[in-house]
């Protein structure tokens, strides 16, 4: 297990209610428990537990698994295996015979083999139109974040003639893959096949008047309010000066995005982060 996955892991169980829930998933064995029955024992409401619940699939420590209509859920045995095994390697000095009984309750044939996935999180950025400032989000975070977050893109009107094409350019020319970029309806992502989606961030004052869909009660939403490039007006050179500033803009969001602890924010601190990211450099960072 590398360094990074191991504090990932650790950092999502760095809080008390998950620190119990997961207990009390040991306990249930691998015939898991329902999400009614996980809130009972621990005594906390859907909408809390949902949360902590989706901190530790992230983190891989556990996994869902659909029967009829409900979702049981039970612990990934091999993956805090793996955890502990990462953390006692080291003890003794590689001198098993000094650490008693710890040594052998970690044996190698008790921890994984083949190598863990990454975990991850999905971002779906929405516009009226999905043809500029979502596309430029979407291409930015897919590459900046590569391997820990998985960006889409929506609109409440897409553009049925696609991303604009200035947009499309300026992304090419900055080494971004422009081949999946299209302009499509956020409804694609309420579909049951949909992927799950972590945050929603809107990048327009007003999505034609629409409210945003309901992504579920585990969804952080943000508002970063960016000028819209279809109403850019001056030459082509001016013109791309505007699109260069907002690319700009967009970048400086997203890389402080990343740059945040997620696995040890709660939710409302999350929120309140993202909602800071509408004004960077109002906020100082």
């Amino acid at each position: 297990m590398e360094v990074g996955t191991a504090a990932f892991a650790l950092a999502a169980l760095g809080q008390d209610t998950r620190l119990a829930l997961l207990r009390l998933l040991l306990a249930a064995g691998p015939s898991g428990m329902a999400a009614g029955e996980i809130a009972a024992g621990l005594g906390v409401v859907p909408s809390t537990l949902s949360f902590h619940l989706r901190a530790l699939d992230q983190a891989g420590l556990i996994s869902a698994t659909r029967r009829g209509r409900q979702l049981i859920y039970a612990v990934q045995i091999e993956r805090l295996r793996a955890l502990i095994a990462f953390l006692s390697e080291t003890c003794c000095g590689g001198e098993p015979d000094r650490c008693g009984s710890l040594a052998g309750s970690f044996r190698p044939d008790l921890t994984e083999t083949a190598p863990m996935p990454a975990p991850g999180f999905t971002v779906l950025f929405l516009c009226t139109r999905n043809s500029a400032r979502s596309i430029m989000a979407e291409a930015l975070l897919n590459q900046l974040g590569k391997g820990r977050f998985q960006a889409f893109s929506a609109g409440s009107e897409p553009s049925p003639s696609g991303p604009m094409p200035e947009v499309i350019s300026q992304l090419s020319a900055l080494g971004h893959d422009v081949s999946s970029l299209s302009s499509k309806s956020w409804a694609l992502f309420m579909e049951p096949a949909a992927p799950r989606i972590d945050f929603v961030i809107t990048l327009c004052d007003m999505l034609s008047g629409q409210a945003c869909p309901d992504f579920g009660a585990t969804t952080i939403t943000a508002a970063w309010p960016l000028p819209d490039p279809a109403k850019f007006s001056g030459n082509a050179a001016e013109r791309a000066s505007l699109l260069n500033e907002l690319y700009a803009g967009l970048r400086r969001r997203i890389e402080l995005f990343l740059s945040l602890p997620i696995p040890a924010l709660d939710r409302m601190a999350l929120k309140a982060h993202l909602d800071e990211l509408a004004h960077p450099i109002r906020q100082g960072a």
